[in-house]
């Protein structure tokens, strides 16, 4: 699309930024994300977001604007916690520096419904993220909210400059999406965003970026790899299309898998390498040690099957770039090491090899794609499974034992919610194994077991996620059934954590 008009995020490294886009995008304008470093090819946009981000502006080396730049473009600006306290910075304020976080909920209250909080509630539920907080103000500032406490958590700035504390692109901020609509209000002939738009320009950089050269890619029968050949196929691409079974998937999905691709007149190619990654995990317990092994041996495993393939194509989305912060630009820090950001995935970006057109989607936004693609509903509504498989539903160490274990636990699972109709109302259901041992009774006797989680979520896109208040007799069905089928388990809980603080998957 034509970077004009457009709504540009600066992004300073919130594990939200691109929360923000995708909000922006959900009330119909194109928005896209830049490094503050890059404010010169931005072009000319129709408004300006500066994200919050984990430093402190105190901070020696912490993250900076063009000041004069951004002013020059004249448009409205809005700041968002980091993004906030920096604009106060610019405009000649301080920001107290404070090694006590705030974090979660908070009372938003404002002073003057106009400008931002037109026809936002006297009481709003925000969500905050920050340790420090703006002090002394430009002398034309205005305070346009406060918290319940009557700090100021809201500013506005002449020429149409305004600050936030909180973050409104997270779904706990309860009326964040107006405010947001309230901000951008301010700006005019934004451009639209529609996801068919957005589809022919992803076709037309492939194109661009691929030529006659040949595409591999890696598909798991997930949405997003699926998603992606198909998108492939679109652009008519010579591709081929690989499917690795490393030994972590779940109960008969090979199979499945597989039976779905023929469904699509997709050719794939099926290569068994389960015992080579088994043996690569075994004994290994640390989660990251577990994720790069995989990562790595993907990358062996399919290369091997490749040849000398020109390009790489992923169904990589926005979080995993986002929690892995592979971006050299990046200033966002890590959480976790991506499948698909190891440093064979890294080395071959740096050659001009990996292709990545999902990179700026969410999932639900891949399955909109998809959807226009002429993908069916049952393929595309398949719950996310991460890239290491089962290695990340398997605390400690990874064998064939526990594997099964978890396999027979989760389909017993996933099959009750599928006969209650939960499967469509959950983002993402799993069981997983609990490496610790307790005492229980089986048919009389004394039991020394394992016991399984069960894990139901709703999100939007992994980067937050609520756990389901899935129905009593649901859960006592599945219950049931594994500690009378699955030979290991004598202990059945339900993971009622949201993300943040945990994250969805155990690893």
């Amino acid at each position: 699309m034509q970077e004009t008009n457009h709504v540009a995020v600066l992004d300073f490294g919130s594990q939200y930024t691109q929360l923000i886009v995708r909000r922006v995008r959900e009330l119909g304008f194109y928005a896209k994300l830049y490094s503050p470093d890059d404010i010169t090819e931005i072009g000319q946009p129709g408004a300006v977001i500066l994200s919050g981000g984990p430093k402190s502006t105190s901070e020696e080396d912490a993250p900076d604007v063009d000041f004069e730049k951004l002013k020059s473009f004249d448009v409205p600006v809005l700041g968002v916690c980091y993004g906030m306290q920096l604009l106060n910075i610019k405009f000649g304020g301080s920001v107290k520096a404070s090694d006590k976080r705030e974090y979660g909920p908070a009372m938003l209250k404002p002073t003057s419904h106009e400008n931002l909080y037109t026809g936002i509630s006297g009481e709003s539920q925000v969500w905050m993220s920050h340790s420090d907080t703006v002090e002394n103000l430009h002398p034309e500032a205005e305070v346009i909210a406060v918290n319940q406490h009557g700090t100021p958590v809201s500013l506005k700035w002449p020429e149409n400059f305004f600050g936030i504390q909180f973050h409104p692109e997270v779904t706990h901020s309860h009326e964040g999406n107006q405010i947001l609509q309230n901000f951008l209000s301010h700006a005019s002939d934004l451009q639209p965003f529609h996801i068919d738009d957005f589809k022919q320009e992803l076709i037309e950089g492939i194109r661009e970026r691929v030529g006659t050269k040949q595409v591999v890619c890696g598909v798991s029968g997930g949405v997003d790899s699926t998603v992606l050949v198909v998108l492939l196929k679109e652009a008519g691409v010579n591709v081929r299309a690989i499917f690795v079974d490393n030994g972590l998937l779940r109960k008969n999905e090979a199979a499945e898998v597989q039976g779905n691709f023929r469904r699509m007149n997709v050719a794939i190619e099926t290569v068994d390498a389960s015992e080579k990654f088994l043996s690569a995990l075994a004994g290994k317990e640390d989660p990251e040690e577990k994720r790069k092994i995989i990562g790595n041996m993907f990358i062996e495993v399919f290369w091997d099957a490749v040849g000398d393939a020109e390009i790489l194509a992923q169904g990589t989305l926005y979080p995993d770039v986002i929690e892995s912060a592979s971006n050299a630009k990046s200033k966002a820090s890590v959480i976790k090491t991506h499948h698909n950001r190891v440093p064979k995935i890294l080395e071959l970006q740096a050659q001009g090899k990996v292709l990545e057109p999902l990179a700026e989607l969410f999932k639900d936004e891949v399955r909109e794609l998809g959807t226009v693609l002429g993908i069916e509903a049952d393929i595309l509504g398949r719950h996310p499974f991460p890239g290491p498989g089962l290695a990340v539903r398997c605390p400690g160490a990874v064998d064939e034992h526990r594997l099964e274990i978890i396999r027979d636990c989760d389909a017993i699972f996933i099959g009750k919610l599928k006969e209650h109709g939960w499967y469509s109302k959950v983002w993402q259901a799993y069981a997983g194994l609990i490496p610790v041992k307790t005492v229980g009774v089986k048919g009389d006797e004394r039991s020394y077991e394992w016991a399984t989680n069960l894990r139901a979520v709703i999100s939007e896109d992994a980067m937050t996620a609520e756990w389901v208040d899935l129905p009593a007799q649901l859960l006592r069905e599945a219950s049931q059934d594994i500690l009378n089928q699955v030979s290991g388990i004598n202990r059945v809980l339900y993971d009622i954590s949201t993300k943040p603080p945990a994250s969805i998957e155990w690893e």
